[in-house]
């Protein structure tokens, strides 16, 4: 089934900014060298160190490249336009003014990630480099490589859950917490630096329970990177009250390294490193924790339906979710990313990229490691009528080639694609329909006449133009 708005994004080269000439030397000086009139030197010279910051500033250089880069993406779409013809697995993109405009705020929104102190410093490449050999000797010897679904042993249901109640905006919700219980082998690279992070030990979670019903039907929503900090706006990301009118309940569990479980500045900071270990360790623990949560949602909760969906990191998990738990109800994978050493390359500035390449980092090595939390490397255990997949056709952060890939990969499953950026799809009416869809007809809920759209059935051969 395909929900289609349009086309597959565009993979583009970042270019190098040119530093402005320093021009102080010039200012305020008269002949005879004597300073004329006007500010106080002090005052102009601190103007120009912070002129020359600002310039030098990778999100300044990010916000001066993403008109360039959107125009090039439309380039590239009208380009492949005409492949749509005679391979159907190319989807046409209209290169509207209202498609750029989404992609060029997924360009500003990824300009301002880019803070000049996050980024890693010439001696974190080699420590990492090293790091990802070893783990992928490790991995080769343990079978991992092979068989990546068993580097994921399985927890039990947390036997120490605690809850509190709290009420924001007419929503009301308990936070859950528990014990993770996950942590790297032994052996592996990069453990005492994770469980270094004494708060990300512990789960929370935002359960939203659907009043009036009983409590049967759960719906496991991974958020998005930055996400978890929040409740009301995870809440509303995956319209929790739309799905409360459904019969549903909502559980939002909280990613490593986000929101209370942070340790960094940033939300997730200390997720997405130069270390492509990190990044391994966290989407295996987020894994265990949702199917720990799961657990409980079984044995404490007396579920009788639990689905799984996930918003762009989030729709990795639930894609490696649905790829390790069976008995799923569905699994919703929404802009997702599937290939974090990828999306790395991609995203990385050039003098990073290169010397990422020169140290390995971002290579072969790091896609063998990351085997083990890729769901490209796994087989989903959903069946395919019940695996959904949404992106944004001019998304321009995780992208809708990464989509495309895991649509392939499980086989062409339902897919929604829609005319819009990273974000848009929040805003996105064939977005709402088609989880209201997935929703109803993975948990058998009678569709409501009055939602329009709410009967709408979609086949795996339609081609629908939104």
């Amino acid at each position: 089934m395909i929900a289609i708005e349009a086309e597959r994004s565009h993979l583009s080269s970042e270019e190098h900014l040119s530093a402005t000439p320093d021009p102080s030397e010039e200012l305020g000086v008269v002949p005879g060298g004597q300073r004329g009139p006007g500010l106080p030197w002090s005052i102009v010279g601190s103007l120009l160190n912070g002129a020359r910051s600002v310039v030098g500033d990778p999100r300044t250089a990010g916000l001066l490249r993403a008109g360039p880069r959107v125009a090039q993406f439309v380039a590239g779409c009208r380009q492949r336009n005409s492949l749509a013809e005679t391979d159907d697995t190319v989807l046409r993109v209209p290169t509207t003014p209202g498609l750029a405009a989404q992609a060029y705020v997924d360009e500003v929104l990824i300009a301002a990630f880019r803070h000049p102190d996050l980024f890693p410093k010439e001696q974190d490449f080699e420590p990492a480099s090293l790091e990802l050999a070893s783990a992928r000797s490790l991995f080769e010897k343990r079978g991992w490589l092979d068989d990546p679904a068993s580097y994921h042993t399985p927890l039990p249901a947390p036997d120490d859950a605690r809850s509190t109640y709290h009420h924001t905006h007419s929503i009301g919700y308990e936070k859950l917490s528990f014990t993770s219980g996950w942590e790297p082998y032994r052996e592996e690279p990069g453990r005492q630096r994770w469980m270094a992070h004494q708060a990300n030990q512990t789960v929370h979670a935002f359960v939203a329970r659907a009043p009036g019903h009983t409590q049967k039907k759960w719906l496991v929503c991974a958020h998005g990177f930055g996400m978890g900090s929040k409740p009301l706006m995870d809440l509303r990301a995956f319209r929790a009250s739309r799905l409360h009118a459904m019969g549903v309940n909502v559980v939002i569990p909280v990613m490593p390294l986000h929101g209370e479980r942070s340790s960094g500045r940033v939300k997730g900071e200390d997720l997405m490193t130069i270390s492509m270990v990190d990044s391994m360790h966290g989407v295996a623990q987020a894994v265990s924790d949702v199917r720990r949560l799961i657990k409980w949602l079984r044995e404490v909760e007396g579920a009788e339906e639990v689905g799984v969906a996930g918003l762009s990191l989030g729709g990795l998990v639930a894609a490696l979710v649905a790829s390790l738990e069976d008995d799923l109800s569905c699994v919703v994978a929404g802009i997702p990313v599937v290939d974090l050493p990828d999306l790395f390359r991609r995203h990385s500035p050039p003098d990073i990229a290169a010397t990422a390449r020169r140290y390995g980092v971002l290579g072969e090595v790091a896609d063998q490691v990351h085997s083990v939390v890729s769901p490209l490397a796994m087989e989903c255990n959903v069946p395919s009528e019940r695996r959904y997949i949404f992106a944004g056709l001019g998304d321009r952060m995780s992208s809708f080639g990464q989509a495309r890939r895991l649509w392939l990969h499980w086989n062409r499953p339902s897919l929604c694609a829609y005319t819009g950026g990273h974000v848009g799809f929040y805003w996105s009416g064939a977005v709402k329909r088609f989880v209201d869809e997935a929703v109803s007809t993975s948990f058998q809920i009678a569709a409501d006449p009055s939602r329009p759209g709410s009967e709408v059935s979609m086949s795996s051969s339609d081609r629908r133009q939104g």
